[in-house]
């Protein structure tokens, strides 16, 4: 047997061999063998059996073959195991060693000869087939924490799923990272097989250091029906267990100050501050120790971890007046217990907290002298929750298998300051703010306080009949927020000051008066309640082996979302959503080394859980506009600030969003509404070199339909000009709500609107009514072609190289929009009324049309590893946002801008031009090159390492996103058009150390 050709290619699939490392049917946090026995003289081996154990922990499985020879071991842990063959009763005879994956089955087929009536038999070579896998269609990256250790990759699973092809970090402040052209919302993470995504908002994610992980795997397409509820990618991890070896061991993380650099400062044209950033900076130190090892041996492992952690980080505002100071030092502890009650059946329990409170001193800043003055607040930041999951796995025959999990996941988030009940929040455009003022006494907007807990279970079921591998199973979860935010200081309001001109009209309808040139907008925004949603979904599959070469994949998940109000009661409801997912795989040369693959499939979107809380809590959203008096300047703790006086009110209090009750619903949210989901469409080819080298090619297109998202809705078809409200529905659809159906001014019964024709009033400049519009139905579709090559790590070097030229197109990114910075995910501007979004289809935010990615690493000698990593990619498209347009006399954000007679009453009298989606050419390309050296020595039974890395070495400062908004009003232009306001972190290095027994 070549045991070394067998290493090289099972430590292949750590590193995802090749273009997305396409993953077999496995269940999502076990791994299976699979493969078939083959002898050279035609006899039948059927009822053979295959055994695999892992030495580790003594867990042995075993199954037997069929007529052809086939066999499948299912849910195995990941880790290394033995193979062992039986023939006829007789002896047991040694395969070799195989190693199993998260996600994945490791392809094992086993020559034989000699086979004799008393069971002996000989084994040849077997042959592992893992870089070219022809028994799946996914699309992942596998990847073990051993394999990111030697690379510089920081401690975070971002960090890792941004080595995959086609995953970009996201453009705005929002945060997070887009698959594929999707929005940063829309992806899931599971640790354990327990969803760990924020479902509040669909961005964050809980989280644990990442010495606590063992794997990783990165899907970015065409995963199986047991996954749902995304249209973006996945992010699997799976955690370290204990062995029936005791080890234990520390690792310190050190990031001093020293060691990284601050940013860049920028100056508007008279010299004032514009984005200073040479003072941001910080620290992190983070020591962990952990235990493993046998309770009971054979049958009972423990794997416990704790880090404690204190970690900095310190930045001045834009503007240079004001800098912020904040520190951290909760720690994090996690473990796991497994029970392997015998080689059928196992309990797995972990358990871990990531809870982390924050505390930021504020101080007034002097940029000119670089001294910073009186504290002038504290604000407190609490994170992060406790979790758990408890797992069942069980091979209750050769041929059927169960596993069962059952969890909780908590985040907590609040957020409140020493200021919050004396000063108001103040913000005010460029040209309305003074030379050197600072305005209002506080940094914080608002007080909020919010608990998210994730009841989970799901059930899964594995059958194999014959040449079909059935898959089915259920899961369940039941999400609540338990929720409270208001605005801080008197009054609970937040004060944004605009310029104006006399005769504008403002968002409440009122009319600015002769003489004034501002206007002050006073908002109260307070909500809280506790807010349900549960996610249900069933699925059934079957991997159907046609001919020994061809495997067809055949799927369907049924979903079903329920969100509720704050009194329990359903208020957006989506049952029968149904998922097929089809794809095939092609041994085209029947030996394993080259594949011709494909899938197609459908995948839904959940409405996120602050939909349930900004429409259907009590919701408080009261505006009220005043005419601008000038500044009024006040001290606090020995600092100067200003607020603005409050002149005459202009038009009424608008409370059109909330007015503080629940409400009927019937009237706020469409009866009928249709789901959001993408279609997905993948083909690839893929093709093993050598026992280390492989290439692949990968085309995707993904296409999006539907949005859930607020409309106004002002007329319908039936009564004209008789306003509904405000409703969340699905744009450019009919939209059913309780209304006014004999135009008599009141609700009587159901409404419907076409809102592809109809639901905005438009008026003539008399305010006479003229008739309806109706709004251009979301569009985002995603055409991309990946090519990737790799070089498994060998014990030598590794290597793995991605391109990725992709197309993102449409009208909407998703439920965020990071052109503007709205991260209130499901209610986007994009669809407030009609014309926010006329004209406006073009390259979207995350369109990057370029990406290429490189990472390495090389064994210098025993006790020398290098490696490096690069990731390049150009730019998104800039656009240059108008307010108004030329068919209506609305303010919001738009695609046209207004170039003559824009201070015109009338609003017919004023001239428009388009300004489309990346009229303005696109943001500048960037790379990324980190590098990392490391050290390794074995002290007896004492293994240290020491890594010393450094990330964007050459401390390139690009662009990530500018000021995108051309006008500040109609006909206003804005002073900080194309003004940048994100860059690339500046260079900063990483010392780990680590000491294992």
């Amino acid at each position: 047997m070549n045991a070394k050709n067998l290493r090289k290619a099972a430590l292949c699939v750590a590193l995802g061999a090749c273009l997305g490392a396409v993953v077999p049917s496995a269940m999502a946090q076990d791994g299976a063998v699979v493969g078939r026995l083959v002898a050279d003289g035609g006899q039948k081996l059927e009822g053979a059996t295959v055994t695999v154990r892992n030495p580790d922990t003594g867990l042995t499985r075993s199954a037997t073959a069929n007529a052809d020879g086939s066999y499948r071991i299912p849910l195995l842990p990941p880790g290394k195991y033995v193979m062992e063959l039986t023939v006829a009763g007789g002896n047991p005879v040694r395969v070799g060693d195989i190693t199993v994956q998260l996600g994945n089955a490791t392809t094992v087929n086993v020559p034989v000869s000699g086979v004799s009536t008393l069971g002996a038999v000989e084994v040849k070579a077997p042959q592992v087939i893992s870089m070219v896998d022809v028994t799946s269609t996914e699309s992942a990256m596998n990847i073990s924490r051993q394999d990111v250790a030697r690379m510089p990759v920081d401690q975070s699973l971002t960090s890792v799923a941004m080595l995959a092809p086609g995953v970009v970090s996201g453009k705005s402040s929002l945060g997070g990272i887009s698959f594929g052209g999707s929005s940063v919302a829309e992806n899931s993470v599971y640790i354990d097989g327990l969803n760990v995504t924020d479902f509040y908002n669909r961005v964050g994610f809980s989280s644990a250091p990442f010495a606590f992980f063992q794997e990783f795997q990165v899907k970015t397409g065409g995963y199986s029906v047991e996954y749902g509820r995304t249209t973006g990618g996945v992010i699997n991890a799976v955690t370290r267990s204990g062995t029936n070896e005791f080890h234990a061991g520390v690792e310190l993380t050190a990031e001093p100050t020293a060691w990284g650099l601050g940013g860049n400062d920028y100056f508007t044209q008279d010299g004032k501050p514009y984005y200073i950033s040479s003072r941001d900076g910080g620290s992190q130190f983070k020591l962990n120790g952990y235990g493993s090892g046998p309770i009971i041996k054979d049958k009972l492992f423990f794997f416990a971890m704790y880090e404690a952690r204190d970690t900095r980080d310190f930045n001045t505002n834009s503007g240079g007046s004001v800098f912020n100071d904040g520190t951290a030092d909760d720690g994090f502890w996690g473990g796991k217990l497994d029970w392997q009650i015998n080689d059928s059946n196992s309990l797995s329990l972990l358990a871990f907290s990531d809870k982390n409170e924050k505390v930021t001193e504020v101080f007034d800043y002097d940029y000119a002298t670089r001294k910073r003055g009186l504290q002038s607040n504290e604000v407190y930041t609490n994170t992060g929750g406790q979790n758990w999951a408890l797992t069942y796995n069980g091979q209750l025959t050769d041929t059927f298998s169960v596993k069962a999990m059952v969890g909780t996941n908590s985040r907590d988030y609040s957020s409140k300051s020493l200021s919050d009940i004396e000063c108001n929040r103040v913000v005010a455009t460029t040209a309305m703010t003074p030379a050197g003022a600072v305005l209002g006494c506080t940094t914080s907007s608002t007080v909020a306080d919010r608990t998210d807990e994730r009841q989970a279970g799901r059930l899964d079921f594995e059958w194999t009949l014959g040449d079909h591998l059935l898959r089915f199973g259920m899961d369940r979860e039941k999400n609540t927020s338990d929720y409270q935010q208001h605005y801080t200081g008197p009054g609970a309001y937040y004060y944004n000051v605009y310029a104006t001109t006399p005769g504008a009209t403002l968002a409440n309808g009122g009319v600015v008066p002769a003489g004034v040139t501002g206007y002050v907008r006073a908002r109260r925004y307070e909500v809280s309640g506790k807010f349900e949603t549960d996610n249900e979904a069933y699925y059934l599959e079957d991997n159907w082996s046609v001919t020994p070469n061809l495997l067809l994949n055949l799927g369907v998940r049924l979903e079903a979302f329920d969100n509720k109000d704050s009194e329990g009661r359903s208020y957006i409801k989506m049952d029968s959503m149904i998922a097929p997912r089809f794809g095939f795989s092609w041994d085209a040369k029947g030996d394993g080394t080259m594949k011709v693959f494909g899938n197609v499939g459908r995948y839904f979107l959940p409405v996120a859980n602050v939909i349930n809380i900004k429409q259907a809590g009590g919701l408080l959203d009261e505006r009220t506009f005043y005419a601008f008096d000038g500044w009024q300047s006040n001290t606090r703790n020995g600092s100067t600030y200003l607020t603005p006086i409050l002149g005459d009110q202009i038009g009424p209090v608008d409370d059109s969003q909330g007015n503080g009750t629940v409400g009927d619903l019937r009237s706020e949210v469409d009866r009928d509404m249709d789901p959001v989901y993408q279609d997905e469409l993948i083909l690839g080819f893929q093709q093993s070199i050598n026992e280390a080298w492989s290439y692949a090619v990968r085309g995707i297109y993904r296409k999006l339909h539907n949005a859930i998202d607020d409309m106004e809705i002002t007329a319908t078809g039936a009564c004209g000009d008789s306003y509904v409200g405000w409703v969340m529905a699905n744009p450019g659809k009919n939209v059913t709500v309780w209304g006014d159906t004999n135009c008599d001014g009141s609700a009587d019964g159901w409404l419907t609107v076409d809102t592809a024709k109809e639901g905005w009033a438009m008026y003539d400049d008399d305010g006479n009514y003229v008739g309806q519009r109706g709004w251009e139905k979301p569009k985002r579709d995603y055409k991309a072609l990946e090519v990737q090559l790799d070089r498994a790590w060998d014990g030598k070097w590794s290597m793995n190289a991605s391109y990725t030229l992709a197309y993102g197109r449409g009208n909407a990114e998703g439920p965020v929009n990071s052109d503007t910075d709205f991260s209130d995910t499901g209610r986007t501007e994009n669809f407030d009324d009609p014309w926010v979004n006329y004209a406006g289809y073009g390259y979207l935010a995350n369109d990057r049309r370029h990406q290429l990615k490189l990472r390495g690493a090389y064994a210098i000698n025993d006790n020398w590893t290098i490696g490096a990593t690069l990731d390049t990619r150009s730019g998104g498209p800039v656009t240059g946002f108008g307010v108004g347009n030329p068919y209506d006399g609305t303010n919001y954000h738009s695609y046209y801008v207004c170039v003559s007679n824009c201070t015109a009453a009338n609003a017919s009298e004023r001239v428009y031009e388009k300004s489309g989606r990346g009229a303005y050419g696109r943001l500048p390309w960037t790379y990324e090159l980190g590098a990392s050296v490391t050290w390794h020595k074995e002290f007896g039974a004492a293994d240290l390492k020491v890594k010393f890395a450094m990330y964007n070495i050459t401390n390139q400062q690009k662009r990530l996103s500018v000021d995108q908004e051309l006008e500040t009003d109609i006909g206003y232009r804005n002073d900080t058009f194309l003004w940048p306001t994100s860059f690339q972190s500046p260079r900063y290095a990483q010392l780990v150390v680590s000491l294992n027994y």
